[in-house]
């Protein structure tokens, strides 16, 4: 079925208002020629649907509908163990080429609205929504929960509300000690929460630099740092994930920024 066409304004306001809701955006994408309101926009590109590892940009302009400028150099990432597949979230619906599916190990696909930052101190520096986690915080990422796709407190919806769950948002204490989730910030993709459509999408900290992810993008700790305190919610940015010969082909269609080469 094809999306509904709304004005970009009003979908981000929308996913803005969805507190915590992980991977939470917008019911329906806008037109992506559309999207002159845009301030901020990082954008990461694989070499292939199938290529766990890409390369991470951040891009800026002054005022809406003005060029695009790369901050900063460009950063290595991992994504998903199986690569990457056409998520949901603003783009259009795509019918060439993979589909998100929950527990398939690919990184959602297309354009996304940013939720909120998140970890394991009890304040970070960014101008994003913060929550501090704690150890009764878990995404739900089991297809049949009423809560699916959703970051909820276990005191809150008791312990049968996060059973099954595979997403502690608290992994240092659940998990021996993981670090990844310290830092970072809600991926809004499947705004809808569709039944096995994916879910608990981030972008965290890694692993070692060789180690992929089961669907988000991690990074560095000094590379999420400088995209926590650059971020700011007030100037709508995005995320972009795509393979590059993707980036190429809907890049004029959707206004996104021209990777020049040397960037690096």
């Amino acid at each position: 079925m094809p999306y509904a066409r709304r004005s970009f304004l009003s979908c981000i306001a929308g996913a803005f208002a969805l507190v915590l809701t992980a991977c939470a955006g917008t019911p329906s994408p806008p037109d992506v020629r559309g999207w002159t309101e845009l301030e901020q926009m990082i954008v990461v590109t694989t070499t292939g649907w199938d290529v766990d590892r890409g390369t991470l940009r951040r891009f800026e302009r002054a005022r809406a509908g003005a060029d695009w400028t790369q901050v900063g150099a460009a950063a290595p990432v991992m994504i998903g163990r199986a690569g990457s597949a056409w998520g949901i979230g603003l783009h259009p619906a795509q019918a060439a080429g993979p589909h998100k599916r929950e527990g398939d190990g690919r990184a959602p696909a297309g354009v996304f609205a940013l939720g909120t930052a998140f970890g394991y101190a009890d304040r970070v520096e960014t101008r994003l929504g913060y929550r501090g986690m704690t150890a009764s915080d878990y995404c739900i990422d089991v297809p049949d929960s009423p809560l699916y796709n959703r970051i909820v407190d276990a005191r809150e919806v008791g312990e049968q509300g996060v059973a099954g769950s595979t997403e502690p948002m608290r992994r240092d204490l659940h998990a021996d000690g993981d670090a990844r989730y310290r830092l970072g910030f809600v991926i809004e993709h499947n705004p809808q929460a569709t039944r096995a459509a994916g879910s608990c999408i981030f972008a965290h900290l890694w692993k070692t630099p060789d180690t992929p992810t089961a669907g988000c993008t991690a990074m560095a700790e000094p590379v999420m740092r400088q995209l926590l305190g650059w971020l700011d919610a007030g100037r709508r940015p995005v995320f972009v994930l795509l393979p590059e010969a993707e980036y190429r082909r809907v890049r004029t269609d959707w206004g996104l920024p021209a990777l020049q080469a040397g960037s690096d």
